[in-house]
């Protein structure tokens, strides 16, 4: 591939962070938002400092989250590196707003008129890595005869357009319910906690991608979940919730059979 063609550079970092490959856990986590970092050929898309710290960038928190927990519970996690606006990785590339030019009423002016050529090499470079690396792990433990249970871990912002959130998680799910279900019904039982059942989003098919496919489209136990950020905004509280959702998990994992 010539130079021009690229996006990353050799000396950039993956676009895949894998921890705990050899993760001992029926658990198989995935943090589809994880980084905000922008490829160097990117530059700043046209946007001051402070917009690669909202939510429009990462889902801030949930890369914390999702490391504690995999140590928790010795599981294996996939993260992406790279910000939602070069790409976002959990959309199918070829819906609009999987590059968008213009995020929570933010313009991205680096990503206006992108050429075909351009997509493509955020497509290949970051995108395809990510999901290709998470199918090989999974087919991988299928041939080994390996249970695999999918969860997704995002966070979301407490006020959106101006109207105040009350959850403090949601539990996220679309055709199969059969994880979520119980993870609403622990998650209820716990003291003080707001649990939104698919809120403050719902998984679909065309706003989300890793469940549809890597959960849905292979037929295990799945759930995505949504941690307020307020409430997760250092290690400290990052690890609090990770202890919590190893207990949740576990004992959900138990019902499952």
């Amino acid at each position: 591939m010539a130079d021009d063609d690229r996006l990353l550079h050799p000396d950039e970092p993956p676009p895949v962070t894998v921890e705990r490959p050899r993760g001992a856990s029926p658990f198989f986590l995935t943090c589809d938002h994880a980084g905000n970092r922008l490829p160097r050929r990117l530059g700043s898309l046209g946007l001051a400092a402070r917009h690669l710290e909202r939510h429009i960038a990462w889902d801030a928190g949930a890369a914390g989250v999702a490391r504690a927990l995999s140590r928790r519970l010795d599981a294996t996690l996939v993260l992406q590196t790279y910000s939602r606006l070069v790409i976002d990785c959990n959309r199918n590339p070829e819906v609009p707003d999987a590059m968008p030019a213009v995020s929570e009423n933010t313009a991205i002016p680096g990503n206006r008129n992108l050429s075909p050529a351009a997509a493509r090499a955020r497509v290949r470079e970051v995108w395809a890595p990510y999901h290709d690396d998470i199918s090989r792990r999974l087919d991988a433990r299928q041939r080994a005869g390996r249970p695999s249970v999918l969860v997704a871990v995002h966070s979301f912002t407490p006020v959106y357009n101006g109207e105040r959130r009350p959850w403090h998680i949601g539990v996220l799910y679309n055709r199969d319910p059969r994880l979520a279900h119980i993870m609403l019904d622990l998650l209820r039982g716990a003291d003080g906690l707001v649990v939104g059942d698919n809120q403050p989003y719902r998984v679909s098919d065309r706003t989300d991608y890793t469940i549809p496919v890597h959960g849905e489209g292979r037929g295990i136990a799945h759930v995505e979940v949504e941690i307020r950020q307020d409430l997760i905004a250092d290690r400290t509280l990052q690890n609090a919730w990770a202890r919590r959702l190893a207990d949740l998990l576990t004992r959900a994992g138990r019902r499952l059979g």
